[in-house]
């Protein structure tokens, strides 16, 4: 990863790059803040961008972009940052086990970034383009993911459970409610996939676009 990055960008401090990454990795699936990483690394606001950027270009990670459809309401508009190998991720968090990571309290957004970026790969490998962004207002509700298909938005949500349960769908449920629609999916850690009244439940191991 430092080889490549280095083909791109200048690297004066290769210890300062490091912690930049895994202060990065820690607040995966966070809107990103380069005022907050540069403070905690130490080094400027523009560095941080310019190796994140860095990052992006090399394809170690990627923005997922806020969806901007006009609902009368005031929306977020920064992206989010994630990682295109868990793995990686992972490593960076300096997890070495199933049971570390199963453990860990970033488990839930290290799940997220693994569905999120298994949904890109299967654009990406049948040569589309992205149509995923994720949705949240200023009065808190959000969607992990939103597929855009020509304005009508599909909501998905992700949850690491392994038990479904109802309230997963409080988001896609009040999305529907502005876009007067009744679909959406779960993409949960369990093992069975199945419908739940208008909804796909879909296990972790059977996503599909």
């Amino acid at each position: 990863m430092e080889r490549d990055i280095r083909s791109v960008i200048n690297i004066s401090d290769i210890d300062q790059f490091d912690r930049v990454v895994r202060l990065a990795a820690g607040r995966v699936g966070q809107l990103i803040d380069y005022t907050g990483i540069a403070n905690d690394a130490g080094v400027s606001s523009p560095t941080v961008k310019a190796w994140i950027s860095g990052l992006k270009s090399t394809f170690i990670c990627f923005n997922l972009e806020p969806h901007f459809k006009n609902f009368n309401k005031r929306l977020i508009k920064s992206p989010k940052l994630y990682f295109f190998d868990t793995g990686l991720l992972c490593y960076l968090l300096r997890i070495h086990s199933q049971k570390e990571l199963e453990t860990h309290p970033l488990y839930g957004s290290i799940f997220e970034n693994w569905v999120i970026s298994e949904k890109l790969k299967q654009k990406f490998n049948k040569g589309l383009e992205s149509n995923y962004y994720f949705w949240r207002d200023q009065k808190g509700n959000e969607l992990d993911l939103v597929a855009d298909n020509a304005g009508q938005l599909y909501p998905i949500e992700i949850k690491s459970s392994k038990t479904f349960h109802p309230s997963f769908l409080k988001g896609i449920e009040y999305l529907n409610t502005l876009q007067k629609t009744e679909y959406g999916e779960v993409i949960y850690g369990g093992t069975d996939s199945y419908e739940f009244k208008n909804f796909k439940i879909t296990s972790w191991n059977n996503i599909s676009n």
